[in-house]
């Protein structure tokens, strides 16, 4: 049995690993590279394995990052099943489908400026390859033990991480032996909003583990309401507007659950909210549709509010002339749009029309990876580049960490501690980190398994 790590090894963007068994070639995530556009392009445009030698992907959750590549797998020749929850399908469908659009948009935008002689841009994939890869979902609900062929079968348990998302048991047959290899995929919090807490492994011989915030401490995700609460308060007060750039899957839900608890308890500012993502919206309808796998709160919230993501001072745009409209208004507000990372997006028409103006407040609430705008405004950088003019950065910037969907450093160590005491954790890898996150996740992780946790770099590859 080999385990090769072809992507999110020593970076947290475009989970892939490939663990090959005897014939079987199975495949966690196939996720989007994200960050410098050229790199990035480079990354993704070609796999280090035939698309068609793959047996089976199992789809951990439906994040770009872990799902974004898929399309292109299915163009260059996959057919396999696609193994993930009810969730993630009806959530991946939505995603990738506004990824092939924005590969559209990139092509052309990109086919615009190209220098004399340059080939064409083409867009990674289409909606064809969509319409092929969504095809292959097979779902398999949480707990239920599927065998997928003589040799091989899987479980999946709540992530807790976003909505669908799940953590695989895969116990595999080699040489008449069985093994289990557990991989995490993005392990949420306990005490996160909406979600369950990450559901403990009972044993496993190899662990393939995120470290995203391996070396961090969140403070309580109940914190934000108070934060928001503050935020909003000054930008009543100041006559500013709010942005807020936000994922539109996870965090934009997230976000909306506490505006409406705050307004259900009579807390939240006299302010208007607008969400301004098309997918955004289209996202939070089928977050509505599986409140039933949500937590014991939100079954308590249903008793009296029947939706949890909307209250009166909530609206969601659709069109981009409404989009553009808010621009144009005066007076406090505040806009949530995507992207997170304020990479592309709506959001980044709404930064550059706020950033040179000190009444106004950008609220960062996830994770800003390396040379993202995201991590520029992050960084407090006097002067940022947007639509490649530089723009002084005179808007206050908060941080807001309560909202990360990603474990911390002490939810591992209960993750982990868990897993010790259901049988034990045999040889661990570390994933989807930078270097500080996964060193210091390995230093906690130690303690808990047979061997020294290792952390593989793309394209290592090992012998389990």
């Amino acid at each position: 049995m080999q385990i090769t790590f072809h992507g999110a090894a020593g970076e947290v963007t475009g989970s892939q690993h490939l663990l090959e068994v005897e014939e079987r070639r199975i495949l966690f995530d196939c996720g989007l590279f994200q960050g410098h556009r050229a790199e990035a392009r480079r990354k993704n445009e070609e796999f280090a394995f035939p698309a068609e030698s793959i047996d089976a992907v199992i789809l951990s959750h439906a994040h770009i990052d872990h799902s974004g590549n898929l399309p292109r797998l299915y163009r260059q020749g996959f057919r396999g099943p696609i193994y993930c929850t009810e969730a993630t399908a009806d959530v991946a469908t939505i995603m990738l489908r506004d990824s092939a659009k924005i590969q559209a948009e990139d092509a052309r935008y990109l086919g615009k400026h190209l220098k004399r002689g340059h080939p064409p841009i083409e867009p990674l994939y289409d909606d064809e390859d969509v319409d092929g890869i969504v095809g292959l979902f097979e779902t398999i609900e949480y707990g239920r033990m599927r065998q997928i062929d003589r040799d091989t079968r899987i479980r999946f348990l709540d992530a807790g991480h976003i909505l669908g998302s799940a953590i695989t048991e895969l116990d595999v047959q080699e040489a008449g032996v069985w093994k289990r290899v557990v991989y995490s995929g993005d392990l949420g919090r306990r005490d996160s909003p909406l979600l369950h807490d990450p559901q403990p492994i009972e044993r496993c011989d190899v662990l393939i583990c995120e470290s995203t915030y391996g070396n961090r401490l969140h403070p309580p995700a109940r914190d934000i309401k108070q934060e928001l609460r503050r935020i909003l308060s000054d930008a009543v007060k100041l006559e500013g507007r709010v942005i807020v750039p936000a994922f539109s899957l996870g965090r934009t839900q997230q976000l909306t659950y506490f505006l409406n608890d705050l307004f259900n308890e009579g807390k939240l500012p006299p302010i208007p909210v607008y969400v301004d993502s098309p997918l955004s919206l289209r996202l939070t309808r089928i977050y509505r549709e599986h409140l039933s796998v949500m937590d014991a709160e939100v079954q308590r919230v249903l008793e009296a509010d029947p939706d949890p993501f909307g209250f009166p001072w909530l609206t969601y745009i659709h069109s981009g002339a409404e989009s553009r409209a808010l621009n144009d208004r005066h007076g406090a507000m505040v806009i949530i749009s995507a992207s997170g990372m304020c990479e592309n997006g709506r959001v980044v028409h709404h930064l550059a029309h706020a950033i040179r103006d000190d009444r106004n407040t950008i609220a960062l609430i996830g994770f800003q990876a390396e040379h993202t705008l995201g991590r520029k405004l992050a960084e407090r950088r006097p002067f940022v580049k947007i639509f490649d003019h530089e723009f002084p950065l005179k808007a206050h910037v908060e941080k807001l960490d309560g909202l990360s969907a990603h474990a911390d450093a002490n939810d591992f160590r209960w993750w982990f501690e868990q897993a010790a005491q259901r049988g034990g954790i045999g040889q661990a890898f570390l994933v989807h980190g930078e270097p500080e996150a996964s060193r210091a996740l390995a230093d906690i992780l130690d303690g808990y398994c047979d061997e020294h946790p290792i952390i593989p770099a793309r394209g290592d590859s090992y012998e389990l």
